[in-house]
């Protein structure tokens, strides 16, 4: 027994918790919630038929409106995930990738309105994925 600070447990008593690759779990809630607020902005644009995207473009399916409705929704859904990535939560993680993925998909197919936008959010995207799926789930416990 030795001398505590008040209130205090010993340190061999208490668990530690070490996470590797917190930095890219940070990083990658970080960029998950900017790409919400900026799928969420320029989903209104596009639902707003704003003149910011490029005018008649030809899209795989449907229209600049629908293609905004289905930006906005998951742009909803990332910010949602994005604090629970910081929360540690495993489902949120999960979701992150899958809405991460979903949302590289929506990029590729949004390329005819706003091509060099479009191919960037789907490198960060990429890097949300990455960052998610090789660090998001590791918490390790030790005594």
């Amino acid at each position: 027994m030795g001398v505590h600070a008040a209130g205090g447990t010993p340190a061999a008593d208490r668990a530690v918790t070490r996470t590797e690759g917190g930095g890219w779990v940070i990083f990658a809630g970080s960029m998950l919630l900017i790409l919400a607020t900026l799928n969420i902005i320029y989903g209104i644009g596009a639902i707003d038929n704003s003149s910011f995207y490029v005018n008649d473009a030809n899209y795989v399916f449907s229209d600049l409106n629908t293609w905004g409705w289905i930006v906005l929704l998951t742009g909803c859904a990332q910010m949602l995930c994005a604090f629970g990535i910081w929360a540690r939560n495993n489902v949120a993680t999960f979701a992150g990738i899958a809405f991460a993925g979903l949302n590289a998909i929506v990029q590729l197919l949004m390329i005819p309105a706003f091509p060099f936008l479009a191919i960037a959010l789907f490198g960060v995207n990429i890097l949300v994925i990455y960052g998610l799926a090789v660090h998001g789930g590791r918490q390790e416990e030790l005594f």
